[in-house]
Order: structure tokens, then sequence, then C-alpha cells
């Protein structure tokens, strides 16, 4: 079984290139399963209608992370039952569901996001002990996370933490590309951060030139998304039919 794994869908350019072009990759890959993380959509956060278009463009399960909320028009939408997942280690009165359990051809797949702790502003529990919980009470036959954190530090150990108990365990919201796609030692593929679908002449997305001018020392700005030289990025895993996972590749399309 092969899963692709989307990174941070950054904007009307993200949003743009992954309609446009998920279709042909996915001819081209043959994946059987596809995840995409479409928090970032907006900007910050997603509305129903870019969530419909992702499942539309071949999206079957969509993942959030710390703006999953921040464009309110969404709140009702993660309630409709659609595979669009929060993160799980929220409070249980935060809007929509914390993973998703799909049907792939009779395997069941369980995808969850998870939202790091450290250098994130955000009063959520220990996504390790959401995980162990996750794993103990949701049946499945493979298990799929999304964590979504700042630190290459706490993904690396989340990783580890999963390691054989997941078939992958892949980061976003750092919005860079990491070179360290790999199985770990009990199994579970591996990779620090998928990267970014959207404009990759930017900064994390957003016009270079302000951001530039905000860490020069200048006042915020009113951020604008970037829609200069767009790539899909985002990582391949294999998965064997013991549930372990033989192999990860990089995504990087233009």
């Amino acid at each position: 079984m092969k899963i692709l794994a989307i990174g941070d869908v950054c904007g009307p350019a993200g949003c743009d290139i992954l309609t446009r072009r998920l279709g042909a990759i996915k001819r081209r890959l043959s994946p059987d399963f596809v995840v995409v993380n479409g928090e970032n959509a907006t900007g910050r956060g997603i509305t129903p209608e870019q969530a419909d278009d992702m499942f539309f463009a071949g999206a079957d399960v969509v993942t959030l992370g710390n703006h999953a909320f921040d464009n309110r028009k969404i709140l009702p939408y993660l309630d409709d039952g659609k595979p669009i997942v929060r993160p799980y280690n929220l409070a249980p009165a935060h809007p929509g569901r914390g993973y998703a359990v799909v049907d792939c051809a009779g395997i069941r797949v369980c995808v969850t996001s998870l939202l790091g702790r450290l250098h994130m502003d955000f009063n959520h529990d220990s996504p390790f002990a959401a995980a162990d919980r996750l794993l103990e009470s949701v049946s499945a036959d493979l298990y799929v996370f999304d964590f979504h954190a700042e630190a290459t530090s706490e993904k690396k150990a989340m990783g580890y933490h999963l390691d054989g108990r997941a078939a992958v365990c892949f980061g976003t919201h750092t919005h860079v590309q990491t070179s360290d796609a790999r199985v770990l030692p009990q199994g579970t593929g591996y990779l620090t951060d998928l990267g970014m679908t959207g404009a990759q002449e930017s900064v994390i997305g957003v016009k270079w030139q302000q951001s530039l001018a905000y860490f020069r020392g200048g006042p915020a700005p009113r951020f604008e998304n970037s829609s200069e030289q767009c790539r899909l990025q985002g990582a391949l895993f294999t998965i064997g039919p013991d549930g372990r996972c033989q192999g990860v590749q990089l995504v990087d399309e233009t």
C-alpha cells in the first residue's frame, strides 16, 4: 500500500497547484491513499469550499493544525462527518474530531493530527499521552500521524515514540521540507517535515519582503500570501503487508 502525504497547502497559490497537479501526480505515483494538510489554505485557516476542493482533487483525509479554527466558516463543516481532522490533543469541547478512520480497499486507515507543545502558543494536552490514548482506544489496521509541531527535536521524539505502533509519522507546520526521510528501526515511516505546497519564492508562504521587513525590526505588517514559483511537496510512504513501512520517497513537484 502506498500513502501520499502532502505538506501544508498555503494560500490560494497552494490550493491552485494542488487542484491542478494532484490528479497527474496520483496517476504517476499510484498512491492508494492521500493525506493533505490544509490548515493554511487561506493563509491562516481553511474554508468549507477549499476543503471540498481538496477532497474533489483526490484527498482522502484533510488534516489541520494550530490554525484549524482561524477561519470561523469551517466550524460547522468540522462536525458534518467529512474526513477532516483537527488536532486530537485539543479539549473535547472544540469542534470536529481528532482522527478519521477511512476504509481503503478493505484496510482501515486511521489518520490523526497532533499538535506539538514546544514553542507553540496553544493550550493543549501532551501529544505523546494523546497518541497513546488514541492507539489504545481506536481500532484500525494502519495508523498515520500528522504531528503539527515547531521543534524538530519534538518531532523526532514523536517518531521514536510511535515507532513500531504507527505505519507513518510525518511532521508539518514549519513549511520547509527536510531530507531525513527514513524507516525507523521498528518499521515506522518517518519525515520531520513534509514541506509546503505553495509559493517557494516566499518566507513560509508569505511575501518575503514583508517577512524580511518584520525581522529587521519594522512593525508587524498584514502579511500577504505569495504566489511565485509554486511547488507541491510531501512524501510517498510504501507500506508492506505486515503494516510496516518499507520505504519513504520525497515528493517535490512544480
